[in-house]
């Protein structure tokens, strides 16, 4: 059976122009929420996430213009949030606690900071440190690694940049049980063409097959000693020889062994052995519930992603999500002015 969406709900959200009183809209009542692949909310908007908690729902915007979509926390069993430096969001944790729901991190701890290609991320030795401290809190089994995207340049080739995964690695691995990465994507983003050659890195390249290889050749020797679940985020190519699987950030294994106590949950990841139109059975009971709204290469079970594109602040030099530094920046100056105020929207731009 093919998974039909999420559950639509009525949403009473405040009337328009502060005029008083409230109005009922369509919302959507995910289970999974992710926050955020379009920005790193617990770096950055951590208060808009503590206030959005209160009020029970977000109004999302397409980067691509149309109606924005309601979505309401009315249902909502696991928060995934995805950053580059949590540290910030720490104190709002004990509030997810104090709810009942369930979360996990996607931790992008990365080292480019000889290349300053994520400029306004800490250094690495104080991201490393924040990594330790979030999983002696929540657990090891919810805080994944990601190394995301792995990068060359002239100045960087592939020796050096196994040397930097290795240096975090030996760090960190006590403290996590999974690393996904991803090769850079540039052929196909045109932003990040665009970005990467504004910023003053045009020598930044994609990996070439043989290259690919090299790499996880040298992080399937680094595996033998750590003992990480490996895979590959989106990747066309098939790595399963050096022990790397298909990446699924959103993951239904970590989903079902670290929530799936929930029922609403369980009964979404464990619905009864389905059958395709061929007649045969689903060997891998994630492929039901794959989130359709991401590439084809990409395994993620279903959630809907509450962030907003052209706010982050890291001004990450091959980011997707930006527009340009310029866009990012005045959307995150009018943030902190509404903030500074006390006043948060119900979407992160208004």
């Amino acid at each position: 059976m093919k998974w039909k969406g999420w559950e639509h709900i009525p949403l009473d959200i405040p009337a328009p122009g502060g005029a008083g009183g409230t109005g009922t809209v369509d919302a959507i009542a995910p289970l999974i929420i992710s926050a955020s692949r379009s920005t790193d909310i617990p770096a950055f908007y951590g208060d808009w996430f503590r206030e959005r908690l209160k009020e029970g729902y977000v109004r999302w915007k397409s980067p691509f213009g149309g109606k924005p979509v309601y979505v309401s926390f009315a249902k909502a069993r696991v928060f995934v949030l995805w950053s580059k430096n949590p540290a910030p969001f720490l104190p709002v944790l004990d509030e997810l606690d104090h709810a009942g729901y369930g979360y996990y991190f996607l931790f992008t701890l990365n080292d480019y900071d000889a290349e300053r290609l994520e400029p306004n991320v800490p250094p690495v030795d104080e991201r490393i440190e924040t990594f330790i401290r979030l999983s002696r809190r929540m657990g090891k089994r919810r805080v994944v690694w990601r190394f995301d995207p792995l990068i060359l340049s002239d100045g960087l080739p592939v020796h050096e940049l196994l040397e930097r995964v290795r240096r975090i690695g030996d760090r960190i691995v006590p403290y996590t049980e999974r690393l996904v990465f991803s090769f850079v994507d540039i052929v196909n983003y045109a932003k990040v063409r665009r970005n990467l050659v504004a910023g003053g890195f045009p020598g930044v390249r994609e990996f070439t097959d043989d290259e690919a290889g090299e790499f996880c050749t040298g992080l399937a020797d680094l595996n033998r000693r750590w003992g990480l679940i490996l895979s590959a985020c989106a990747e066309r190519r098939d790595l399963t020889s050096y022990g790397i699987g298909r990446g699924q950030c959103i993951n239904y294994d970590l989903l079902l062994s670290e929530f799936g106590t929930d029922p609403a949950l369980r009964k979404f990841l464990l619905p009864g052995q389905q059958a395709l139109p061929d007649g045969g059975s689903v060997p891998d009971p994630s492929l039901r519930i794959r989130d359709p709204g991401q590439r084809h290469t990409c395994r993620c079970v279903a959630s809907r992603d509450i962030g907003q594109y052209s706010t982050c602040m890291h001004l990450c030099a091959y980011c997707y999500a930006n527009t340009s530094p310029s866009t990012a920046t005045r959307n995150y100056s009018r943030y902190i002015m509404d903030q500074h105020q006390g006043l948060f929207h119900d979407s992160i731009t208004e």
